[in-house]
């Protein structure tokens, strides 16, 4: 049999075959073991399946992940960067976090918390499931919540 497809086709089949797919709870939710397994690979884009917990943690990049299939906890983290992370199927808390821009990130299915962080940018996202919780940050005093939603589909509240 012979399939055609077209070159932008091909390249979205090509590149999900290149992104392990990684279960956290398989390194004992261990964040250092899975950095260590990686790095021995090559530090491929990857992708975490359940959820992620960084909670107050001295990570400033997340790198080469691309997605977390549940919740990713980044409250009191060191994070300056969300690498190349694209989508958090849960909730996403950045609360207190050096956090500048949310970057490549697309979408959260569920509450996105940068409350008291330093975000001064929603980056590339365009939905929120849950509540976007902005408050005490510089966007908060930039923007009103009608431009707040004009920038992304937010499923919840937007606290200001």
């Amino acid at each position: 049999m012979k399939y055609i497809i077209t070159e932008n086709q091909y390249k979205l089949l090509t590149e999900q075959e290149d992104i392990l797919r990684i279960p956290l709870a398989a390194f004992d939710n261990n964040w250092n073991d899975l950095q260590l397994f990686l790095e021995r690979r090559g530090n491929p884009p990857y992708e975490i399946t359940d959820d992620l917990d960084l909670y107050k943690s001295n990570i400033k990049s997340l790198g080469n992940l691309t997605s977390v299939g549940g919740s990713l906890d980044l409250y009191g983290s060191k994070i300056e960067s969300l690498g190349n992370l694209t989508s958090v199927g849960g909730y996403l808390d950045l609360y207190i976090s050096n956090i500048k821009s949310l970057g490549n990130l697309t979408s959260v299915g569920g509450n996105l918390n940068l409350e008291d962080s330093n975000v001064e940018s929603l980056g590339n996202l365009t939905s929120v499931g849950g509540y976007l919780d902005l408050r005490d940050t510089p966007l908060s005093k930039k923007y009103t919540e009608k431009e707040i939603r004009s920038m992304a589909e937010v499923g919840g509240e937007v606290y200001l």
